[in-house]
């Protein structure tokens, strides 16, 4: 054992030396502005260079100008905005192998200067005393655009990140706009059968069956697939690309999460009756050919929606941004939309709110310059909000433009924050806009960009894919949020109890393996039930009464 602990250790030095001696990145673009920036503490230059070393997400975007993950135009712009060099110390791709990746830091110690962690991983790093106290440093260099977004959520979002009045990180903020898992269809497909739009789960079904056996595409070939699938199921608080949420929650399910069951009791949705009878329904799909088979096998679960073999697919609002613009730009005759479906047994469409925050971005213990972290937060939410005023943005949206990547792919941190009912404001001021309520000219900046996208993509639909992304995101994936009422659901409790730490992982692994080996037919549905009792046993009935007790409820 102290040989392979060695070995892992070697690796990750190795990795780490890696890293470090990757390429000098470029001269980095300096904005110019007239005058001092207003909150110059939050938004003004260093008068020396400072380096950070962070651990980096890798987007899903790929770069095709040459450039690298940390040599690029926002890596170059904020750089000269702030006069700090952001160092990649270890990358990894995708949520999945990111944190793993924070993890190993963990357990080796060999933590980056600055990096993003979730929940668990923020406790332990508290508990370990690894990562600095940020209290003073936001208060005095923290901006007042982050701040007003933190209230926004009456302030939750910094309670979940401080401990004993200490704030060990930034928290991201979730958009309630996020929560919410649609239904995404091929409408070319749809009407090319000739199929009403669905509502229910049979409607879902109905689709799907015929989106495989009747040559949706019209190439004469039987080569589509019903519906994608995400190989963990579901994602439990924050829904993405694939996962199944929003059929669990027809069944009134809410895996992943904790909740009040029909009989008033504090429980953890995964191990409820109404879960066991969601998993049935998925595996009668998986069985009849309705769910793509080869789901559990793709390397990166978008897969068949990027290649156009699919026409359904679950996700939130955001799908146009990715991965369907990568579908559309390599057919231009794709027509996606958005349902708010499948309703529950009354009709209703429920959604299961999101945490206010998952995610922190933390400083290491000793690193001499904490506040470089939070002013790189500070520029990037600040352009991100469309409000930097230096004219180098241009050169942001010319790089957008010519590639289709989002320039918030390449900050350094992947750390959304915004106000809690940011999407909603949007869609509503645009609206009044379009409507000619208000003057588009009174619009937040941000707001009037889109306003200008959508009436160019109207006039010329798919001509600037760029804006296509946006628009088409609030128009079909907003839009059907704003006009359908809905069910909201939300968690009882979502931090970390004392029994959590090393046995989370394994109870949520045991979970995601049995969900999946049920709806591919690998074991009987009774397999749920020795579930259940296995993770009572090892340990979920302990973190049940902790979390009851954090609660202060049955």
């Amino acid at each position: 054992m102290k040989m392979r602990k060695l070995a892992a250790l070697l690796l990750l030095a190795l990795a780490a030396a890696a890293c470090r001696e990757s390429a000098a990145p470029a001269e980095p673009v300096r904005p110019t502005v007239s005058a001092v920036p207003a909150e110059p503490d939050a938004y003004g230059r260093l008068a020396s260079p400072v380096t950070i070393r962070i651990g980096f997400k890798i987007p899903d975007s790929r770069l095709t100008t040459g450039d690298s993950n940390d040599n690029n135009p926002v890596s170059r712009y904020l750089e000269g905005l702030t006069n700090i060099k952001v160092v990649h110390y270890w990358e990894a791709k995708g949520d999945e192998a990111y944190f793993q990746r924070v993890q190993m830091a963990l357990d080796s110690s060999d933590l980056p200067d600055a990096m993003v962690v979730d929940r668990e991983q923020l406790e332990r790093l508290i508990q370990a005393d690894l990562i600095e106290d940020l209290t003073d440093v936001f208060e005095k260099y923290g901006s007042a655009l982050i701040k007003e977004m933190y209230r926004s959520t009456g302030n939750e979002v910094l309670t979940d990140a401080s401990r004993d009045g200490k704030l060990y990180g930034l928290p991201n903020v979730a958009l309630q706009a996020d929560s919410a898992t649609l239904l995404w269809i091929r409408e070319d497909w749809l009407n090319r059968l000739e199929l009403s739009p669905p509502r229910t789960l049979d409607d879902i079904e109905k689709i799907a069956q015929a989106f495989v056996e009747r040559d949706p595409d019209g190439n004469g070939k039987r080569d589509t697939v019903g519906i994608s699938g995400y190989r963990n199921i579901v994602y439990g608080q924050k829904p993405h690309i694939n996962g199944f949420d929003s059929v669990f929650n027809a069944f009134g399910a809410y895996p992943g999460n904790w909740i009040r069951n029909a009989r008033g009791e504090i429980v953890y949705g995964s191990t409820e009756p109404e879960t066991k009878e969601a998993l049935a329904r998925l595996a009668d799909w998986y069985k009849r050919g309705l769910i793509d088979p080869n789901f559990p096998l793709y390397k990166e679960t978008q897969e068949p929606i990027v290649a156009n073999k699919t026409g359904i697919f679950f996700g939130p609002w955001w799908m146009p941004y990715f991965p369907l613009f990568e579908a559309v730009r390599s057919n231009t005759t794709a027509e996606w939309r958005a349902y708010a479906a499948p309703l529950n047994a009354e009709g209703r469409f429920v959604i299961h709110l999101a945490p206010p925050t998952d995610r922190f971005l933390v400083v290491r213990k000793g690193y001499a310059h904490p506040e470089a972290a939070v002013k790189l937060v500070n520029a990037f939410t600040r352009l991100e909000r469309r409000e930097d005023p230096n004219e180098a943005v241009r050169s942001l949206d010319d790089f957008a433009a010519q590639t289709g990547i989002q320039p918030r792919a390449y900050y350094p941190f992947d750390l959304l924050i915004d106000y809690s009912e940011g999407i909603e404001r949007n869609y509503a001021d645009l609206q009044q806009a379009l409507h000619g309520k208000i003057d588009p000219a009174l619009l937040r900046p941000e707001t009037r960009l889109l306003y200008e996208r959508w009436n160019r993509e109207l006039e010329q639909p798919k001509k600037d894919l760029e804006g296509w992304k946006a628009v088409n995101s609030y128009r079909y994936g907003v839009g059907v949020l704003a006009s359908t009422p809905s069910v909201k659901v939300k968690s009882v409790f979502s931090g970390v109890t004392k029994s959590m730490p090393g046995r989370w992982k394994e109870l949520q692994k045991l979970e995601s393996e049995t969900f999946l080996k049920v709806i591919v037919g690998d074991t009987p549905l009774s397999e749920f039930d020795r579930f259940v009792q296995e993770w009572k046993r090892n340990g979920g009935d302990r973190i049940t009464e902790e979390v009851r007790a954090a609660v202060g409820g049955s």
